[in-house]
């Protein structure tokens, strides 16, 4: 059996605040084999942004991980000082923002930020350093990528700051990348090709990366895996073209049928009721039951993981398996 490049067991992270304890991820397990792509996905404040900052250990006061296990190439980061954290931070395990216009410094030009990326975990050659930085810049579709290096953020437009991003965490070639809605604010064109490049590039360099985004539509294109968070927990993963045919979970299905494509022509869209409840008042039990349709006295109680094969849900009443392929 292969060993996972990243295994995720039990992950618990709590924001201890004044009005009470936020779980914003609630006993999450995964695991990414080498060049393996996982899209994350679920509303806005289910917990997929915060578990990317769990991995990296970028979670702050007064949020903590208060339980479970980060296993990258084996070790274990949860027990690891904020030094060796930060030493192992871009070099083994490195991380894409969703706004790079507030991840590079204005007053640096984009060679400079580079050049301090790789000085901070590898003593190069300047002139070997540069030659990476030209390599990478071309790789992810920067053209004229050594003149660009004396360019400033400023001179680039929106997708190809996103692109230097892209770079910049590549530097090292980390074995395990994640990319928080990387591409929510370009075009749909742009979208499409960084979507590509970054699917060739795990591909070639063996980094396995965790896709985050809302957009269920966008991470079904790129990943091969799927998990999809609800108020901090993982109520559904497995296979992409396996949950996407027959899903399991209501929350995952509603999902699915509230994309444009799924729609009838000349007639509303399908919407799931209600809202994403409060991560600080959680309902007993599922916390999906006032939302969905299939809701029974046994919701009361919080259902456990249930293993099939190659993927889990947690529900009680799972969507009926052919319901897919009739649709």
């Amino acid at each position: 059996m292969i060993e996972p490049v990243l295994s995720v067991q039990n992950l618990k992270t709590q924001f201890f605040t004044r009005a009470g304890v936020v779980k914003a991820v609630d006993d999450v397990s995964f695991e990414l084999a080498r060049g393996e792509i996982m899209g994350l996905v679920g509303e806005s404040g289910s917990g997929k942004t915060v578990t990317g900052f769990s991995l990296l250990g970028l979670v702050d006061a007064p949020g903590r991980i208060v339980e479970g296990a980060i296993k990258l190439n084996g070790t274990d980061l949860t027990t690891l000082s904020r030094a060796d954290i930060r030493a192992r931070r871009g070099r083994e395990i490195s991380m894409i923002f969703q706004d790079p216009i507030a991840t590079l410094n204005p007053l640096l030009t984009i060679g400079q930020q580079m050049l301090l990326a790789i000085d901070a975990h590898e003593s190069l050659s300047k002139r070997a350093a540069t030659a990476r930085c030209v390599d990478l810049l071309t790789q992810v579709g920067i053209p004229s990528a050594k003149a660009r290096l004396r360019a400033y953020p400023h001179e680039f437009s929106g997708g190809m700051r996103q692109r230097v991003a892209i770079a910049i965490a590549l530097l090292h070639r980390p074995a395990v990348l994640v990319a928080d809605e990387p591409t929510t604010a370009l075009d749909v064109s742009i979208q499409a090709q960084i979507m590509l490049q970054m699917r060739e590039l795990a591909a070639e360099t063996g980094t396995a990366m965790i896709w985050i985004s809302h957009d269920l539509a966008v991470v079904s294109s790129l990943a091969s895996k799927l998990a999809v968070m609800y108020a901090g927990k993982i109520v559904e993963q497995g296979p992409t073209a396996t949950i996407l045919r027959d899903p399991r979970h209501p929350y995952t299905a509603g999902l699915i049928a509230s994309l444009p494509a799924m729609a009838t022509p000349g007639q509303p869209l399908t919407q799931i009721p209600g809202t994403t409840p409060s991560l600080l008042s959680l309902p007993k039990g599922c916390p999906f039951a006032p939302r969905c349709d299939k809701q029974t006295p046994a919701c009361s109680k919080e259902p456990e993981m249930t293993l099939e094969a190659s993927r889990g849900w947690r529900c009680f009443h799972p969507v009926d398996p052919f319901a897919g392929a009739q649709a």
